[in-house]
């Protein structure tokens, strides 16, 4: 004999209704708690705005060259994600890719040796770079502030002084025509066309490394062990995680984004002036933390950051394709930073309620 109740035509079979609209609620807050959600809210508005003022704005040509300003400063900003989400951050990552597209360019140069040796070189100096932020954190246990600022001004001093002594000019020769430039820029700085539109392949190789990022924090120890480290790295060290390791191959993560990013304005414009670079880092961090990345450490993730990055390249397009003055450009990016860190505490207090 049966003794459960049938039923009814219009009653789902895996509960009643009532459970089912909790389920519901349960999985929109869970949605709303993601450190990105702050930042997809604000890229849906600075789109709409733009898109609905700016006549431009709404063509594939415009869509393009708004993935191009935003995977120059995106594909810096995955490995300062990583960087703060394991606790620390890097001023001198806007004066590394310079240095690094110095090196590359001189090397290739003044040895007379096929470019992609050069390219080779500046990639030992940039994870150089990277392991001496992190093995001198960890040494001294100063913060990050203070070790990468001091990197910042000397690196900011060494491309200028050293590109003069050598060149006898600011900037580097012309290697367009050397052994490996072809084929390197169609590594670092070619386009392809899409449906008409030509495409930068920077923006390629920006959601690749987003895509591997995110996989190595989701789905890996590495990930396990950066959250843990941005979290408590005292109670980190206890259960066995490696702290030193892991914060200096952070650094020397970015410092391997700094060589890229270098390769790719090397042979984009075939020199490198020696003085640029500088504020570019507080964009690579404007975009994490608008993304959701906190400056404690211990939450956030790289999609958050390639969201913030694509903000700021959707601002500073449209602004201009607006007919606005282009000096509006970082008050706005301001406050969207003012903005993010607000909202991003609030999701911040609702994760922790649940």
């Amino acid at each position: 004999m049966t003794t459960g109740r049938t039923l009814s035509p219009t009653e789902p079979k895996g509960g009643s209704e009532k459970s089912l609209r909790v389920t519901q609620r349960s999985a929109l807050r869970k949605f709303m708690t993601r450190p990105e959600v702050g930042s997809l809210v604000g890229a849906v508005i600075v789109f709409s705005v733009f898109f609905t003022i700016a006549d431009p704005f709404r063509t594939g040509a415009a869509f393009a060259t708004i993935l191009y300003a935003s995977s120059t400063i995106g594909i810096m900003a995955v490995g300062v994600a990583l960087l703060m989400i394991g606790g620390e951050f890097d001023l001198s990552a806007g004066v590394a890719v310079i240095a690094s597209g110095l090196t590359a360019s001189m090397f290739a140069w003044y040895f007379s040796v096929n470019v992609w040796v050069g390219a080779a070189a500046a990639l030992v100096v940039s994870l150089t770079i990277g392991f001496l932020n992190g093995w001198i954190l960890v040494r001294t246990r100063l913060p990050s502030f203070l070790v990468t600022l001091a990197m910042f001004l000397m690196l900011q001093g060494l491309n200028i002084a050293i590109t003069k002594l050598i060149t006898g000019q600011v900037s580097t020769t012309n290697i367009s025509a050397m052994d490996g430039f072809d084929s390197a820029r169609a590594v670092f700085a070619s386009s392809f066309s899409v449906m008409g539109v030509n495409v930068r392949i920077t923006v390629v190789w920006w959601m690749v490394f987003v895509g591997l990022a995110t996989w190595v924090l989701m789905r890996t120890k590495v990930g396990n062990w950066i959250y843990a480290v941005g979290g408590n790295q005292e109670s980190a060290r206890a259960v066995g995680v490696p702290v030193a390791r892991v914060k200096i191959g952070l650094f020397m993560t970015v410092g391997f984004f700094a060589w890229f990013s270098g390769m790719h304005l090397l042979f984009m414009f075939n020199t490198v002036q020696s003085g640029e670079g500088v504020g570019n880092e507080l964009l690579y961090i404007m975009a994490a933390v608008v993304g959701g990345c906190l400056l404690t450490g211990g939450y956030g993730t790289v999609i958050g950051a390639a969201i913030g990055a694509f903000i700021y390249g959707m601002t500073r397009q449209g602004i201009v394709y607006a007919g606005w003055d282009n000096n509006w450009v970082f008050f706005f990016v301001g406050a969207m930073l003012l903005l993010a860190v607000v909202v991003n505490g609030w999701v911040r207090t609702q994760a922790n309620k649940r």
